[in-house]
């Protein structure tokens, strides 16, 4: 598709979330599972049901165009995804690698943050009211998420890594 005006940069955004999404379907069990902190997990666990939501507000978003989602693949996703997978399979005491998930998680909610802002913008200027508000919904919602990664970090994660350097 040629990006040729603010309808097809839209649509193509979409396609990026969407692909971007669904690749996090698959990525975030294996942070849940590899996890040592239970805060951790249940917040990785709570993100997975909200990516689940995201997935459908984006499908119902492409039932009123006349795209489909899928035929895209997010290269940045893809890559952020492997530079956490990289961690998993790394010599890595656990305090620590709760700390590198943390890290990891965030900069996917940053770069999702980014697309989401960035498509309910478009949508707001194609008229297209009731997607930005779905668009802001699933933008709070990843607000929400780096926020809760955030407390955790500053609250114990973070110590507990600092405190596995002095052992």
């Amino acid at each position: 598709m040629k990006l040729d005006s603010l309808e097809k940069l839209y649509v193509h955004e979409l396609k990026d979330l969407y692909s971007a999404e669904t690749q996090l379907l698959d990525a975030i069990p294996k942070m849940e599972q590899a996890a040592s902190d239970d805060e951790l997990k249940q917040a990785f666990a709570e993100h997975l049901r909200e990516t689940r939501a995201h997935v459908t507000r984006l499908e119902r978003i492409f039932s009123e165009m006349d795209f489909a989602p899928g035929g895209h693949r997010c290269d940045a996703m893809e890559g952020l995804i492997e530079e956490g997978e990289s961690l998993l399979k790394s010599d890595i005491e656990p305090n620590v690698l709760d700390a590198a998930l943390v890290a990891a998680a965030q900069r996917v909610e940053h770069y999702e943050m980014a697309g989401y802002g960035t498509a309910r913008a478009y949508a707001e200027k194609l008229g297209r009211h009731e997607a930005a508000d779905l668009l802001q919904q699933t933008l709070n919602e990843e607000g929400h998420a780096n926020q809760t990664l955030t407390r955790l970090a500053e609250r114990s994660l973070n110590f507990l890594a600092m405190q596995a350097t002095h052992e």
